[in-house]
């Protein structure tokens, strides 16, 4: 088309659901655009045009979806930005033909594609672009290492030369051989989670055998050893109407990673003469001292509701807690929302998807009942961790978590801090909550999931804004999930739901519902329209 002009990326960001920028084969001729505020792109292609200038070191710093980079044949100079090293999805990177200068940059894993030939780069190719074609780099003088030709050494070498040399080797050395223990000791730890048919795995890792063995032999001859390591390797139950089970038990028993994440990883344990349950590990739980958590942990155990996943047991490590739950053998509304056709299952209609939105408010409800001096008593709910029954009934986890979790680290993790009132404010309400659960019903009447959770940086993009750029004419055809069955004789009672969801999504905190008035909204939606059923916070 020969496009030219400015890449307006403004005007781009109005696009929530932008994934692929493919603007090959124009006329463009600028300096680079700040793509990095797109934060969730996942392609882009550049190759083609007179893009000039240099790009900056962290222009593609934040966007850890990004898989594919295109910007060949180009007259980009300069060197080739650092930040490009640390993007962890990146698996095709093709700069051939533009003008970049300096070193490679050292990558940290190989490429399914990759070239950087016909620039004037030089220095020695980073060891894990050694298995890349030659062609990759040709047509750069200075550049030398495998796949290429060795790099060459000066015939003659000044004493201080060589002194300097051999300090860097010894230097070197040392580091190879720490980075190597590093490797060792990673793998130590990790080959307690490795899970086979033939081995069944350990969930615990194997530091942590040893560290026991270790506090074992230091404390010998101590009065008080026996009791500190009996308390040290016990579970601690919460709740009388489960089977136990003691940590040796759960030491022994087979395991399946179900997930893993920043904040926690999960388990499936089979138990050898018991339930099959799930052990959630965590690391960033250092916000209170022991008995704080002891008396948090009760708090929690003490919760009873058929909307809430009980907490069975715990095991408390300074460095680690283990968190012990049921089982749920259906899954996660995330999966069954998104991954339905994978699994073979059917997408869910509109009854299901109404039973699921009062159960999880009936949850939430509870937990703001019992535990009222938590300011977000949920704090991290989202599709992935609602759980649901044989019967579809929602069932809520990762909840009342808050206070313990490391606080310098939780807006990195936690749903509460992606809101409105955190992002503009730094603030968090009563009303937070709310706020989640109103993007979670939003992502249950779409089908779409939020694309502000995945970018990590608040609310810009939020599946609210996306409903309030489509007229409410729009709505029943534009809207609501294609896929969702059952919905003759609902519409309106759809759009009832869709509303309820976008006011406790207000932005404006003061404005927004409070937790009572959206569960009573939200126990007012029927499966088929009444006509009587108008209220006039319905009427525009």
């Amino acid at each position: 088309m020969r496009l030219k002009g400015v890449i307006d990326v403004q005007s781009l960001l109005e696009l929530p659901y932008l994934r692929t920028i493919s603007l090959m084969n124009n006329d463009f001729d600028t300096e680079w655009p700040d793509i990095n505020k797109i934060v969730g792109l996942k392609t882009l292609f550049l190759s083609n045009n007179n893009f000039s200038g240099e790009i900056p070191a962290q222009a593609f710093q934040g966007m850890q979806w990004l898989k594919k980079i295109h910007l060949s044949n180009n007259q980009f100079t300069g060197p080739i930005p650092t930040s490009l090293a640390s993007m962890p999805r990146l698996m095709e990177l093709r700069l051939e033909g533009n003008q970049f200068t300096g070193p490679i940059p050292n990558f940290q894993h190989a490429f399914k594609s990759f070239s950087v030939a016909n620039n004037q780069l030089e220095g020695e190719i980073p060891a894990s672009l050694h298995n890349m074609p030659p062609s990759s780099f040709s047509g750069n003088e200075g550049v030398c290492g495998a796949p290429l030709s060795a790099c060459s050494s000066p015939k003659k070498k000044s004493t201080a030369s060589i002194v300097a040399a051999a300090v860097l080797v010894i230097v070197a050395l040392i580091v190879i051989g720490a980075v190597i223990l590093l490797v060792l000791h990673q793998r130590r730890k990790q080959a307690g989670l490795e899970v086979s048919a033939e081995n069944p795995s350990s969930i615990m890792f194997q530091s942590q055998q040893k560290e026991a063995s270790s506090s074992d032999e230091g404390s010998r001859g101590s009065p008080t050893s026996s009791s500190h390591r009996s308390r040290s390797l016990r579970l601690l139950f919460v709740r009388d109407d489960r089977e136990k089970f003691d940590y040796n038990e759960l030491f022994r028993a087979s395991a399946k990673m179900l997930g893993s994440g920043c904040f926690s990883s999960s388990y499936k344990v089979a138990l050898l003469d018991g339930p099959e349950m799930v052990v959630k590990r965590f690391k960033q739980m250092n916000n209170v001292g022991r008995e704080e958590f002891d008396e948090h942990m009760r708090r929690i155990g003490r919760l009873n509701h058929p909307n809430l996943l009980p907490l069975v047991a715990y095991y408390y490590r300074k460095v680690e807690k283990l968190l012990v739950t049921d089982f749920v053998h259906n899954g996660s509304l995330a999966v069954r929302l998104h991954g339905y056709q994978a699994l073979g299952q059917e997408s869910l209609d509109w009854a299901s998807r109404l039973k699921i939105v009062k159960g999880i408010a009936k949850g939430i409800e509870h937990l703001y009942k019992e535990m009222p001096s938590l300011i977000a008593a949920h704090g991290h709910l989202k599709s992935s961790n609602v759980l649901l029954s044989e019967s579809l009934e929602p069932i809520l986890t990762d909840y009342g978590l808050g206070p313990v979790i490391n606080q310098d680290l939780a807006p990195e993790i936690m749903v509460i801090y992606k809101s409105p009132e955190y992002v503009q404010h730094g603030r968090i309400t009563k009303k937070t909550d709310v706020w989640s659960l109103g993007i979670l019903i939003l992502e249950i009447l779409t089908g779409k999931f939020p694309a502000n959770l995945l970018q990590g940086k608040g609310s810009e993009l939020s599946l609210a804004n996306w409903v309030h750029s489509v007229v409410p004419q729009e709505w029943t055809r534009e809207v609501f999930d294609k896929d969702m069955d059952g919905t003759n004789n609902s519409e309106g009672e759809m759009v009832k739901l869709l509303k309820i969801a976008l006011a406790c999504c207000e932005g404006d905190v003061d404005k927004r519902w409070d937790l009572k008035e959206a569960v009573e909204r939200i126990h007012e939606v029927n499966e088929e329209e009444v006509k009587s059923s108008l209220s006039p916070w319905m009427v525009n």
